[in-house]
């Protein structure tokens, strides 16, 4: 069982305010400043720093609370396996970002199952930042994400490197023009409206970076439609109320059947990996790293 001071520290990790802290976890302030002045004792170190009115993490303490999310993570996982001691049956708990889960993961899990018939398997897709709060939690065991994450909090592998292209509908014609002799750039594209996913969705985020890159943002575009849903996006785009970029894999069919094309730019050409993640430093490690092998084999 995770030491309670842990639980305190953590949750003035994610305040950042002693008193917040204390309301969060329904003791007082000085308990709160007790126990983490104890934790501060033993490791030696600040833990957190003052910088003007704004708390923030030493570095000691950043390390200390990534160690701490792994700790619960591993214990709320452990608590479970040991619930189930005996039984044959493998439970697996997994996370897929929102592409993954509608266009990769079907054929991956089937393949799974043909091989460990005896699997319970629980799966929860949503964007990359909940799937990644899921697994600090102890929710999730791992979870397949296209979006960013800390590489000093997660271990992770390469689970495949897919091409990320602006597409439109088949009839769709840019103000740039889509000509294919005629190669025309990114910022040639800001006078159409851009259908792009929510805040904390990865193929939103992968976007953003490459706009960053190119000193554009989204907001550059004319207009803006936030979708949470890829089979409302390439509805929209098919019909012709504007642009998107994703992956090619989320796609294909539509390529395949001409509904939709991707628009050639001179200055884009992405490719972005999808990772299989968990928590960095885990006990149980070496077992995701096995599951990972039979969910990539494709034989």
């Amino acid at each position: 069982m995770q030491d309670f001071r842990m639980e305190t520290f953590l949750a003035v990790c994610r305040n950042l305010n002693y008193t917040k802290a204390a309301e969060e976890l329904c003791i007082t302030q000085p308990a709160v400043s007790q126990h983490i002045r104890h934790l501060e004792e033993y490791y030696g170190t600040r833990l957190f720093v003052s910088e003007g009115k704004k708390m923030v993490l030493t570095e000691a303490g950043r390390l200390l609370q990534s160690a701490g999310l792994t700790m619960r993570h591993d214990e709320y996982a452990l608590k479970e396996l040991m619930a189930r001691a005996g039984a044959t049956e493998r439970s697996l708990h997994m996370g897929a970002t929102m592409t993954i889960g509608e266009f990769v993961l079907p054929s991956m899990l089937s393949r799974y199952m043909l091989r460990a018939p005896e699997a319970s398997v629980h799966v929860t897709v949503a964007n990359t930042s909940d799937l990644l709060g899921l697994i600090d939690e102890g929710k999730l065991d791992f979870a397949l994400v296209e979006g960013y994450f800390s590489r000093q909090d997660y271990d992770y592998q390469i689970y495949s490197t897919e091409k990320y292209i602006p597409i439109a509908g088949a009839r769709y014609q840019t103000r740039a023009g889509m000509n294919d002799s005629r190669r025309i750039r990114t910022e040639d594209l800001l006078g159409e409206a851009l259908l792009i996913r929510e805040k904390g969705s990865g193929t939103r985020e992968v976007l953003e970076r490459i706009l960053e890159g190119k000193n554009l943002s989204v907001r550059d575009f004319r207009k803006l439609h936030e979708i949470n849903n890829i089979h409302v996006m390439k509805y929209l785009v098919q019909e012709g109320h504007g642009i998107s970029f994703l992956y090619e894999a989320a796609v294909r069919q539509e390529l395949d059947q001409g509904s939709i094309r991707e628009i050639p730019l001179k200055d884009f050409n992405v490719e972005h990996d999808f990772y299989f993640v968990w928590r960095k430093g885990s006990i149980f490690g070496g077992e995701y790293k096995e599951i990972f092998k039979q969910l990539k084999d494709k034989e």
